[in-house]
């Protein structure tokens, strides 16, 4: 999975528009799971040939919209839809996956440590 967006300069939309469309699309059809890490706003202009501030614009837009959020120095992700709960244990989730691929577990073995964790939480 990747961000894919296209920016057409004759389009009647801004550029900042352009990619806020085209991210609230990809992440709304699933394209972007959530959890998804978005480019630094630099790294997505730098890529796109925009400027930063045009790119900062389309993601606090997002944002507004609930769409994406950002976790400080860790990055901007793609949110989670629903309650407060939901998005909660999407973020939450997401690290675990972040977690146990940089420790180099397969997924049947962080599935298995997921699944003997949630045992012992609910066996209270």
């Amino acid at each position: 999975m990747t961000l894919k967006i296209a920016i057409d300069a004759d389009a009647d939309l801004a550029p900042y528009e352009q990619v806020r469309t085209q991210i609230s699309e990809q992440a709304r059809s699933g394209a972007l799971p959530v959890g998804y890490k978005l480019p630094t706003v630099r790294g997505l202009a730098e890529e796109l040939g925009l400027a930063a501030n045009t790119v900062a614009k389309a993601y606090r837009a997002l944002e507004t919209d609930g769409v994406i959020e950002t976790r400080g120095r860790n990055g901007t992700f793609v949110a989670a839809a629903g309650d407060a709960a939901d998005r909660r244990a999407a973020a939450a989730a997401a690290a675990f996956a972040e977690q146990v691929h940089r420790l180099g577990l397969t997924q049947e073995a962080a599935l298995s440590a997921a699944r003997d964790a949630l045992r012992a939480a609910y066996d209270d």
